[in-house]
């Protein structure tokens, strides 16, 4: 699985063009914090079972790293296990790092318990967006099913439903975009961005359902969208790539110093 720096470059990297294109809300402790959690959070499951490695095997010791392994090297026990305790660490070592002028909150203001919880819990699944492509040589539990969502039995058959149906749902994604987003019509940017959101979200739904029947409720099973994996490149994007970034923007400060909101 990929080590330390593929998982910190990862983070830091994404968090560093949050703080610029978020023009200091997505602060240098936010980026800290979420990159702390993409890599040692989950992690430290592994780290335990590596402890426990040094007791006897059958030793209560050896059980309990491999129970600390399952349990916190997983995208959302970990989140539910130490979400909120860690929550509450990392607001408080906000506040020392704020007042110790090590690392700055751009805003003034420490970061607050919820905040921090979306740290916490966009780190872990961008732990796993690197763990679940890059571990088991290629074996994971999580790539195999992605890849099981497409057909390779042999060249895919031609299905004139599949064609008639992905074509009008992505011309629905075109056109309704473009309409959205059309010259004049005094919408403000932030409107339509919201509008051109859902849109993705309802395209994308009816997009998984058809993958869903056709491969899962028809038999015999039949391809959804030729050989391709879509329904599981389509999950695994929503949960481990758009979900976290979503969760660190849900994370902004909200206030400046001059108790003025600072622009995006």
């Amino acid at each position: 699985m990929p080590g330390p720096g593929p998982h910190i470059m990862y983070a830091l990297g994404a968090g560093t063009g949050l703080m610029r294109l978020s023009n200091g809300r997505f602060t240098p402790q936010h980026c800290l914090f979420y990159a702390a959690n993409a890599f040692l959070g989950p992690d430290l499951g592994s780290f335990a079972e590596w402890l426990a490695s040094f007791f006897p095997d059958g030793s209560g010791g050896r059980r309990l790293g491999d129970l600390a392994m399952e349990l916190i090297h997983h995208p959302f026990y970990y989140i539910l296990l130490l979400g909120f305790p860690l929550s509450f660490f990392y607001a408080w070592l906000s506040r020392v790092l704020l007042q110790k002028g090590l690392i700055d909150t751009i805003s003034g203001v420490a970061l607050s318990r919820k905040q921090c919880f979306c740290l916490v819990a966009a780190g872990s699944l961008s732990h796993f967006f690197l763990d679940h492509l890059f571990e088991e040589n290629g074996h994971s539990s999580m790539y195999t099913w992605i890849l099981s969502t497409g057909w390779w039995e042999g060249r895919a058959p031609i299905n004139p439903n599949s064609v008639l149906i992905i074509g009008f749902l992505c011309s629905c994604l075109i056109f309704g975009f473009i309409y959205i987003n059309r010259v004049k019509h005094g919408d403000s940017i932030i409107t339509n961005s919201n509008k051109s959101l859902r849109l993705i979200l309802v395209v994308a739904s009816f997009y998984c359902i058809w993958c869903i029947i056709q491969i899962y409720l028809r038999s015999p099973p039949q391809p959804a969208v030729g050989e391709e994996a879509d329904l599981g490149v389509l999950v695994f994007l929503s949960i481990y790539f758009f979900l976290p970034h979503t969760l660190c923007i849900l994370s902004l400060a909200q206030k400046s110093h001059g108790n003025e909101e600072l622009p995006l």
